[in-house]
């Protein structure tokens, strides 16, 4: 049977009831909710990854359940309902591409556009500054340049937005060059800090550390999510082959030397895995 995004909002109002619903949906906020919502957005990106077509339709499905989950919640305290989520975004992204849509609706569907990628991210960055100062906001008031990137954002995300953000002003390197030489003085004083600092400041340079490798995969047009993601996925491969190797041995991973499961990692890495 195929059902509808209507009836996927009146399940969450039955789920939601507070009488016949399920208690442990009934007792969640949107603080409590929050972190289902990042987790179901990274499983979109690991069916991505995964090239399995069959999962991303799946994720997808749970992260939507996650925005119909937060709309519901609005909608009982009279905040906005889920219609209101899909007018805003369709609003949007009509203000944000005149390009595409030259009269702002969606009916005047326009000719090819030959704007460039870099003609459209700027032309998005004016409009987001009109948004602003249609609002009352002064774009150019006491707000920092970075006040646009969320502290609750992935850290790693956000260090990448942090960054893009601050390269906006010339406030980053030409080249690729100058990011690696960052990276190798930032590695010196975190060895530096293990011989002789606090583990605060261990904390620190590590931190400076993990910054100038991310500033490194911006300037790279890398994904330093996707890339740490892909290699923890390789890591499971090849740590599940030893794992085989062991059992296959009926001894368990304790009694082998160090030596011995280095081996079997490098027969697993031989093998593409």
């Amino acid at each position: 049977m195929n059902y509808t995004i209507e009836d996927l909002q009146r399940m969450m109002s039955y789920l939601r009831d507070p009488k016949r619903g399920c208690p442990w949906d009934v007792k969640q906020t949107f603080e409590t909710i929050a972190p289902f919502t990042l987790e179901e957005a990274y499983e979109v990106v690991d069916a991505i990854q995964k090239g399995s077509p069959q999962e991303l339709k799946d994720e997808l499905g749970d992260l939507l359940f996650q925005v119909i989950f937060h709309a519901q919640m609005a909608k009982e305290q009279a905040l906005f309902g889920f219609e209101d989520v899909v007018s805003a975004i369709v609003e949007k992204m009509l203000r944000r591409h005149p390009h595409v849509f030259p009269s702002g609706k969606l009916d005047s569907f326009g000719a090819p556009s030959e704007l460039t990628e870099s003609d459209v991210a700027g032309m998005w960055d004016d409009i987001k500054r009109q948004e602003k100062a249609q609002l009352g906001v002064d774009p150019d008031g006491d707000q920092s340049i970075l006040s646009g990137v969320p502290d609750s954002m992935p850290p790693m995300m956000q260090a990448v937005k942090l960054q893009k953000s601050a390269s906006k002003v010339g406030f980053d390197w030409d080249d690729v060059a100058p990011v690696f030489d960052k990276i190798r003085e930032e590695i010196d004083e975190l060895e530096e800090a293990c011989i002789s600092l606090s583990h605060a400041e261990v904390e620190g340079e590590l931190g400076d550390v993990l910054f100038a490798v991310t500033n490194l995969a911006r300037h790279l047009k890398v994904s330093p999510d996707v890339a740490l993601m892909k290699t923890n996925l390789k890591f499971r491969r090849r740590f599940r082959y030893i794992e085989d190797k062991v059992k296959e041995q009926n001894r368990l991973l304790l009694d082998c030397s160090l030596d011995e499961l280095d081996k079997y990692w490098d027969q697993a890495k031989a093998a593409g895995m």
